[in-house]
């Protein structure tokens, strides 16, 4: 009689436990995309930097690898629960922290922490070939990882490759669309002002460069129709080890940096003094003062978070923002 009162109990136990798993079933409704399809129906695949991804269900646990990407989640709406540090800020870009509150810290584009990534149990990491290929494998044992190739010029090629991968390929392609716009619009503006020659330059601890076509600020003046300054071509020549992105001078090359209008900028993490000395010290130099756009008051400083190292959607239009106040202030 005693063994079977027990085995009534065993048995009453595993029934509850039946009932609240079918319960729980209920609970919690699939996530469902803006047109109102259920999001998390079915399996989809993405191909990427290191092959070929099958994603199980649109994921709610993302962790982001680069700046620009980190800016490409918050444009769809996405709130990562972990991403790598800003290059400037405390851990994040002033234009960004607002919407960053809660997100975890999990290390530096080029040094990802990769215990505090598993501890953050994601559904999915996307990540960037260039920065972290050496690790995608303890990446990949971690959650799905889906990889870009590389962070030069064109950030558009990479946004829509994060938009797939968080299967909102739809909204991405209205955020997309609408910086069209805006770079329309503001060439509209402009109208033959854009027939003027730019000239990007950014100051560094103790070494200093020009910018080109390829980079951040490079993509956004082509799209905007703007001529770079003619004698800077002849700088970028095959063996440029930058190659088009940029290319590090002495300050006898000064004088190229001179254009119709000319933007400069300065890399200064904690407010990195060798930096601000670099900075201080070519702007102050004979031949910079003696610089057409200096001289005309045609030259500016500018953000480098904004123009260079955030290297995402939400910069790309707040560097419009800029121009627009530049040229038609």
């Amino acid at each position: 009689m005693k063994g079977f009162k027990h085995l009534s109990a065993i048995i009453s136990l595993v029934a509850l436990f039946l009932l609240a798993a079918c319960g729980n079933t209920a609970e919690e409704p699939a996530a469902t995309n803006e047109a109102g399809n259920n999001a998390e129906a079915a399996s989809y695949t993405v191909e990427h930097a290191m092959g070929t991804t099958t994603i199980e269900k649109t994921p709610k646990r993302v962790i982001i690898l680069t700046n620009e990407g980190t800016e490409a989640l918050l444009a769809l709406g996405v709130k990562p629960v972990g991403a790598v540090q800003s290059w400037l800020g405390d851990p994040w870009y002033d234009h960004i922290k607002k919407d960053m509150d809660g997100v975890e810290v999990v290390g530096v584009e080029h040094e990802v922490n990769l215990e505090k990534i598993a501890a953050l149990k994601p559904d999915l990491i996307i990540g960037n070939k260039l920065r972290q290929e050496a690790v995608y494998s303890q990446l990949n044992a971690i959650a799905p990882t889906i990889f870009s190739e590389t962070l030069r010029g064109d950030w558009k090629e990479n946004f829509k490759l994060y938009a797939k991968a968080l299967n909102q390929e739809e909204k991405g392609k209205k955020v997309l669309n609408d910086f069209d716009n805006h770079v329309k619009e503001l060439k509209e503006k402009l109208g033959d002002k854009v027939n003027r020659e730019v000239s990007v330059v950014r100051f560094m601890a103790g070494k200093s460069r020009i910018y080109y076509t390829d980079s951040f600020s490079g993509v956004i003046f082509e799209q905007l129709g703007f001529k770079r300054a003619a004698q800077q071509a002849d700088l970028f020549t095959p063996d440029n080890k930058l190659g088009n992105l940029a290319i590090e001078v002495g300050k006898e090359v000064i004088p190229q940096m001179d254009a119709d209008i000319l933007f400069y900028f300065t890399y200064a993490p904690k407010g990195d003094q060798a930096a601000l000395d670099t900075a201080k010290e070519w702007t102050n130099d004979p031949l910079w003062k003696n610089l057409n756009a200096v001289k005309s008051g045609n030259a500016y400083e500018v953000s480098d978070a904004i123009w260079n190292t955030a290297g995402g959607v939400i910069a790309a239009n707040l560097m419009l923002d800029d121009l627009e106040n530049y040229f038609l202030k």
